[in-house]
């Protein structure tokens, strides 16, 4: 058994967010990792901006102003600079990194960096390309998101569905985009299928907030094309995106610049929904094209292959029982096993 200490300056959450309410992909990373961890018989404490210390599913919560223990034998500081040098006597510091890493160019990154050299996780091999070869840091590690095992083990039927596309991602990661194709391209191949928008900017907690009015102009103006089938839904908990997905027919999601795994899409494909993807950022690596969903970079081939899979129940069937068989071999347990490695 390790000692291993996760600790996080971003956003207010706790341990009990994720049965209760939406939540963003690195909060969502950083209970369920310590979950994995916890549950491979390791002593597990999170330290964030929670309110109060609790202790759940095996997990030991503190807030960072109760300070940092003295020792531990795994010490992963997430995403900010400001937690590198808290545990200096830890026997190993990770930096576990969830954006592209042109970030880490900075001053504030770099001193600590040289100073540290900190074994610097990635969520794939596009993230990992992101941070140049001369940037200081220990070993480079890639480590996919877990999926949650919900998604990973749930029963999928296997009848042909409704005509329905979902979106279940940030707004600003070209909602607009997808929405102005929807209308003059996708729609028209297939005027019967509804698009399904499950997001808004309570996942985000402040960040969201700061983006809000720009998130809102995107989504009031989603709720205004009912008639050509475009639904806005909100965003959702998890248990009931769950249900959400057993009923989608496929994910349209061009993809983002700033996205470094897309848990939305990785949970998509182990529910069986086939997605229509572009080259952009890390999300091709999601897809196996052609057998779990299309990679398609010009804007009417998407529309096509989108079109395609709410139109053709035997397409939909072959790319919904290929990533059924494909796409859920990769949890938190395995996550959880790959970080255990880095214990010294």
């Amino acid at each position: 058994m390790a000692t291993i200490v996760l600790a996080d300056d971003g956003i207010k959450f706790d341990s009990f967010m994720l049965a209760q309410r939406p939540l963003g992909g690195a909060e969502t990373a950083v209970i369920s990792l310590a979950e994995g961890l916890a549950a491979r018989g390791h002593e597990v404490t999170v330290l964030n901006h929670c309110d109060n210390p609790h202790e759940n599913n095996g997990v030991r919560w503190r807030p960072l102003t109760d300070g940092f223990p003295k020792m531990a034998d795994l010490y992963i500081a997430n995403r900010g600079h400001r937690l590198l040098d808290k545990m200096p006597d830890a026997k190993r510091t990770v930096f576990w990194i969830h954006n592209p890493a042109g970030y880490l160019l900075k001053w504030r990154y770099l001193s600590r960096l040289w100073r540290i050299k900190p074994a610097i996780v990635f969520s794939g091999q596009h993230h990992l390309a992101t941070y140049p070869k001369w940037a200081p840091s220990g070993e480079r590690v890639v480590i996919p998101l877990g999926i949650e095992k919900m998604f990973r083990t749930s029963e999928v039927g296997s009848e042909v569905r409704k005509k329905r596309a979902i979106f279940t991602s940030n707004p600003l990661r070209s909602l607009d985009w997808l929405v102005e194709l929807w209308v003059e391209k996708i729609h028209p191949l297939s005027p019967d299928a509804e698009l399904h928008v499950f997001a808004g900017s309570q996942t985000y907690g402040a960040v969201g907030d700061e983006k809000a009015q720009l998130m809102k102009s995107i989504l009031d103006h989603a709720a205004t094309l009912r008639d050509k089938g475009i639904v806005f839904r909100g965003p959702v908990p998890k248990k009931k995106l769950l249900d959400e997905m057993r009923q989608a027919r496929v994910m349209a999601y061009r993809g983002d610049v700033g996205e470094t795994f897309c848990l939305a899409l990785a949970e998509a494909q182990a529910m069986g929904v086939p997605c229509v993807v572009q080259e952009i950022g890390c999300v091709a690596e999601r897809v196996i094209d052609m057998q779990t969903g299309f990679v398609a970079n010009d804007d009417d081939v998407f529309a096509k292959r989108t079109a395609e899979i709410l139109n053709d129940d035997d397409l939909w069937a072959k790319q919904h029982k290929a990533a059924l068989e494909k796409q859920r071999g990769w949890g938190w347990e395995q996550a959880a096993e790959a970080f255990e490695r880095l214990v010294p």
